[in-house]
């Protein structure tokens, strides 16, 4: 991302507010985005030369100020990229959206800055190994075992054969035809 200085936010401001250009003729000419441009005149008309200032990076905002911002913006109907504004928020409507979805997902506890330096709390911590289940012992004969597998073989061939008999009967029906008996 290309950083302009403030001298130069300042001169295109400028030059638009006085009517010499519109935002496509500056931003071809300066060769910058035309919703860039559009920010730098907005962020200007709230706070003069102050909004044209630097991004500061590693901004920390206390949760009240974000609170404040959201309480503001809910009651006065504000877009996010409207709040960050007003707010001089350097990370525009995309911060504000994120502290709009923690403070939903969290409430105000939410809105704290973490410390810098450790790990997000949304990272899955390795969760441990359950441990072997104990072996039963099975009481039942062989013979058992196999007539249980045989009853179960015989359950599973039946509702198959049910299912294609019911399978047959609905397509009969489509065609016009009646249904088989078997």
């Amino acid at each position: 991302m290309a950083k302009h200085s403030e001298r130069l936010k300042l001169e295109v401001v400028q030059r638009y507010l006085s009517g010499e250009a519109g935002h496509r003729v500056l931003a071809a000419e300066y060769g910058v985005a035309q919703e860039l441009l559009r920010r730098w005149i907005a962020a200007y008309r709230v706070h003069g030369k102050a909004g044209l200032e630097g991004t500061r990076l590693g901004k920390r905002y206390s949760a009240e100020f974000k609170l404040d911002l959201l309480r503001r913006a809910e009651c006065e109907k504000l877009s996010n990229t409207k709040a960050a504004m007003l707010f001089d928020v350097r990370g525009g409507g995309a911060m504000v959206a994120l502290w709009r979805r923690q403070y939903d997902e969290g409430g105000p506890q939410a809105l704290h800055p973490k410390p810098r330096g450790c790990p997000p709390k949304n990272m899955p911590t390795p969760k441990p190994t359950p441990a072997a289940p104990e072996k039963t012992e099975d009481k039942r004969s062989l013979e058992e075992l196999r007539e249980e597998n045989e009853q179960l073989r015989t359950e599973v061939a039946y509702l198959k054969k049910l299912e294609a008999l019911v399978r047959a009967n609905r397509q009969a029906a489509l065609k016009g035809r009646k249904p088989s008996s078997n």
